[in-house]
């Protein structure tokens, strides 16, 4: 039996149920899953995307809606900015007069938001286009199959893998070897307690064969970690509603809706720095300082420090405002409003 049959074999007797494999597969839901799934893990993703396609089915459904509704719906998953892309995507196709994504790799790689791996996967998976998916479970597999120490992000390694990949399409769909590729990284050819008792391609891998295969590939340079320190304005009205402002600036988080957000200097005070995050005519009467929030956003460790505020009324008319409360945001927001949430209640009963 070939490598690519036991893959092939494997895959339909072990693949995960997971919503967007349909059968035929379908290139509106591939693609909303393959944005998704960048940098987010399948269980978190699985729900938001069940929600997704159900209040948006189609292209000409995502083009009508309002990048607030999108924005919502996506909230939980990060990473908004792939929102907004995709969003901007189906506008741009049904604009142009279709209804249907491109059946090749040139006219998907030419859509917002759609790189070399997302028009590889739409193309491979729902028209069947002979495109190599490479992303980490596969460049895993690839790299402990043909025993590759290099870095497998250069060109030539992106390259030599690719070439090794296209080898197991002759006999069957391009789509399935790629999602078995990927399905057996993520499953069984894991990053640091591969499951080789269980692989169906153990008989011809080199890393195994060795008795090491943990060592390909190498490990990532790890990325600098960059520490923040914030003060958050936890402006609260009668109703028990936050006040929340868009964010505009800054390099994270820009689009989303959260308490107003500044920079805490190492001995600056946090209710003056708060004070001046309020908006202008709104009175407010300052209360306590909470235990600071810690947040991650990739390579980021934050630490927030939530000050609640007290305001009479709830009638303040701003575009860039909100009345919320965590759940019931009108548009995207960050699990960060949710924990600033959480804190203060925790310190409003400490002390009651």
């Amino acid at each position: 039996m070939t490598i690519s049959d036991s893959l092939v074999e494997w895959f339909a007797e072990n693949a995960r149920s997971l919503p967007w494999r349909t059968d035929p597969r379908d290139a509106y839901r591939t693609l909303v899953s393959e944005i998704m799934l960048q940098q987010t893990q399948v269980d978190r993703v699985t729900p938001r995307f069940v929600e997704f396609v159900h209040r948006w089915p189609d292209l000409k459904a995502l083009a009508a809606a309002s990048e607030d509704d999108v924005l919502s719906v996506w909230s939980g998953l990060g990473y908004y900015r792939r929102a907004r892309l995709l969003h901007r995507l189906a506008r741009e196709v049904v604009e142009s007069g279709r209804d249907r994504l491109p059946q090749d790799i040139e006219g998907l790689r030419a859509l917002p938001g759609i790189g070399d791996y997302t028009a590889a996967a739409v193309g491979s998976l729902a028209f069947g286009l002979e495109a190599p998916v490479l992303d980490g479970n596969v460049e895993r597999v690839v790299a402990r199959m043909t025993a590759f120490g290099g870095n497998p992000r250069t060109s030539i390694a992106q390259t030599r893998m690719k070439s090794w990949v296209r080898k197991l399409f002759p006999g069957h769909h391009p789509g399935v070897v790629n999602e078995a590729l990927m399905e057996l990284g993520a499953t069984v050819c894991m990053p640091s307690r591969p499951r080789c008792e269980a692989c169906p391609l153990a008989f011809e891998c080199k890393g195994h064969e060795a008795g090491r295969p943990v060592e390909y590939p190498p490990p990532r340079k790890v990325r600098e970690t960059e520490h923040l320190r914030w003060v958050a304005a936890c402006i609260v009205g009668p109703d028990g509603r936050w006040l929340l402002r868009r964010v505009q600036e800054g390099p994270i988080l820009r689009g989303l809706w959260l308490p107003p957000l500044a920079d805490l200097e190492a001995q600056a005070d946090p209710v003056g720095v708060a004070m001046g995050l309020t908006p202008e005519g709104l009175m407010v009467e300052c209360g306590a300082v909470s235990g600071a929030v810690r947040h991650h956003i990739t390579h980021r460790r934050i630490e927030v420090v939530p000050v609640l505020m007290h305001v009479l009324h709830t009638d303040f008319p701003a575009a860039m405002w909100q009345w919320s409360r965590p759940g019931e945001v009108i548009g995207g927001t960050s699990s960060l409003f949710e924990k600033l949430h959480k804190a203060i209640e925790i310190n409003e009963k400490k002390h009651q």
